[in-house]
């Protein structure tokens, strides 16, 4: 006679954790329903009611209490009402973090306009498709990126209207004209009509495979996101949330900003990132908390030690994208007693939550919780591109431990809600999925699940290549070589080989002093199967990023290994030796022709 499976203690701790989590985020979810006419400018103002003294938010020695930040967002508001802007106008916004930045956006929101937030990192063509997609009336733009954009948009056939920041340029002066507008508030019937449901933001996905696309970003979503990470870092008004990430993108401009403004605490920013400035700029702003990217941690792991890396009074820190092989010692050297990894997307509507600090899980969901929330990990054919279909149309779940693409119903309440490119938006969606008629959006990640329900990233689909008949995972490469002596950044991605099938791996690197490469050659062949192993090896001084951080591949995967175009040390993996061997034109040539077995 068999019984049934008793769950571990460890998941057992994880569903109390769960039900904690869900107690704290229902009541905002409740208030910010779809449809619900209490919208972020809603919030805001009864801060700056309340507490009009306390700081909402501060960079270096200057900052917005809540009464400041809403007496600006008046103005703004006022302004943008004499620009002829109304409800669901859109008005582009083009500049660098700092607290006027939310100001802006918030006062567009007191209006019901929409505010594109438009990368500060992108220049030519994408940065003119960026504002040009969003059909913007206007664009307030920092005085130090208005000659970046006047570049861009000498050939737009139309153009928004432009207000810089700063006095003695061609275009309006925008500080001064809003300087001379009304602090006090406005008519409560400016917002008639807005509801949870009108679009807040356009923020942009996907600008490192392709031209920019503009995600709707509706105030429900704002709240909602800003709700789960609220209750993610049990946020109150008395914390202290630090986030040196752009104020353009989700993470940081919804997940650490936005929480702050929904929990009455103060966002603390940085310009961007450095990593030499972190830890000083923790301690010197008492921050209790702060959110993360996967790479801004292995970045401040691989810098010096800092005197205040261990002198501060973080609680908790947020965030995603934090890899394996570093967690542990991320944790350790810098004295941090409780990380909150998640998974999700800017457009998403699929989320995953580790609350109980699981390492390498972006968290935990039990089946009757996923199921509930029409969250699945379907079979996908890597050669062919394509979801995996049986006989009778539908797609299958994956087992524990098999790789597929994570999936999530949309409904009214767990909603996709589309990119300003009606194409855009077909393209994530998989309909028919399991019954006829139904509609899925695609995440584009490989995700993998324990027998527990933990859940891990595996890969971006279009990051996966495949090489030797085998499918390779850029992410699982990068993990298994970082700790490698010397290693202090690597980026993995696959290049095509003339005459050869798939793609060859390659592995693009920043190394310091105690890198050698036969060491490394060696760990190579011990860490990983043949099929997964680096042919080539690319030595950087730096790796180019995104303004959040990530690695940018599609360039770099197109130059491949030839030394005419690359100017950086390159290395082949000798197949007979076992030990990389620097490529020059000829050896270069023998691999393009087939001379050279790989």
């Amino acid at each position: 006679m068999s019984f049934p499976t008793l769950p571990s203690a460890r998941t057992v701790a994880s569903d109390l954790r769960l039900a904690r989590f869900a107690t704290r985020v229902a009541p905002d979810l409740i208030r910010f329903r779809p449809g619900a006419s209490h919208t972020i400018a809603d919030v805001v103002e009864a801060h700056a009611r309340r507490n009009p003294e306390a700081m909402a938010l501060v960079m270096g020695d200057s900052g917005l209490t809540y009464a400041q930040l809403d007496q600006r967002a008046n103005r703004v508001a006022r302004w943008a009402i004499s620009q002829g802007v109304g409800g669901g106008d859109r008005v582009a916004l083009l500049g660098g973090n700092r607290p006027e930045y939310v100001a802006h956006w918030l006062g567009m929101a007191k209006i019901g306009a929409v505010t594109a937030l438009i990368n500060n990192n992108l220049t030519g063509a994408s940065l003119a498709r960026s504002v040009e997609i969003a059909a913007a009336r206007h664009l307030i733009v920092d005085a130090d990126l208005a000659e970046t954009w006047q570049d861009c948009a000498r050939g737009l056939d139309s153009r928004p209207g432009v207000f810089t920041t700063a006095a003695d340029t061609e275009s309006g002066d925008f500080d001064r004209a809003v300087s001379e507008e009304s602090p006090h508030p406005l008519d409560s019937h400016v917002r008639d009509g807005i509801t949870t449901d009108s679009d807040l933001f356009y923020i942009y996905t996907s600008g490192t495979t392709g031209l920019p696309k503009a995600a709707h970003f509706s105030h429900h979503r704002f709240l909602a996101v800003a709700a789960a990470a609220k209750a993610m870092g049990s946020y109150r008004p008395s914390d202290n949330i630090y986030s040196p990430l752009p104020l353009y993108h989700t993470v940081g401009g919804v997940m650490a900003t936005g929480s702050a403004l929904l929990a009455g605490a103060t966002a603390v920013l940085a310009p961007k990132f450095s990593a030499s400035r972190f830890w000083a700029d923790c301690v010197n702003h008492d921050v209790t908390a702060f959110q993360y990217i996967g790479e801004l941690c292995r970045y401040l792991l691989n810098s010096p030690t800092h005197p205040d890396e261990r002198r501060h009074r973080i609680r908790v820190c947020v965030g995603n994208g934090l890899r394996p092989d570093i967690w542990e010692d991320f944790r350790e050297r810098f004295s941090l007693d409780h990380m909150v990894e998640f998974y999700g997307a800017t457009e998403g509507n699929v989320t995953f939550f580790n609350l109980d600090d699981k390492v390498g899980s972006v968290g935990r969901s039990p089946s009757l919780l996923r199921r509930a929330a029409g969250v699945h990990l379907i079979r996908y054919d890597l050669d062919e591109q394509a979801e995996v279909r049986g006989p009778d149309g539908f797609c299958s779940e994956t087992a524990p431990g098999e790789p597929g693409e994570a999936i999530g119903k949309i409904t009214s309440s767990a909603r996709f809600e589309g990119y300003s490119d009606d194409s855009a938006t077909e393209s994530k969606i998989l309909r028919d999925v399991f019954e006829p008629g139904d509609a899925y959006f695609r995440t584009g990640d490989l995700l993998s699940r324990d027998n527990d329900d933990y859940f891990y990233f595996v890969d971006r689909i279009g990051d996966t290549f495949r090489w030797k008949g085998e499918n390779v995972s850029t992410t699982e490469v990068a993990e298994a070589l970082s700790p490698c002596r010397g290693v202090l950044e690597i980026n993995v991605y696959g290049v095509a080989v003339p005459g050869h099938d798939g793609r060859a791996g390659m592995a693009a690197m920043v190394v310091d002093d105690t890198f050698d490469l036969g060491r490394f050659a060696e760990a190579v062949g011990r860490s990983l199967p043949s099929y997964a192993q680096p042919r080539f090896v690319r030595l950087l001084s730096e790796i180019a990023t995104t303004g959040t951080l990530k690695y940018r591949k599609v360039d770099a995967a197109r130059e491949g290994f030839d030394p005419d175009l690359i100017t950086d040390p390159l290395f082949f993996l000798d197949p007979e030796t076992g030990f990389y061997i620097p490529i020059d034109r000829q050896l270069c040539t023998a691999l393009s022709n087939g001379a050279t077995r790989i």
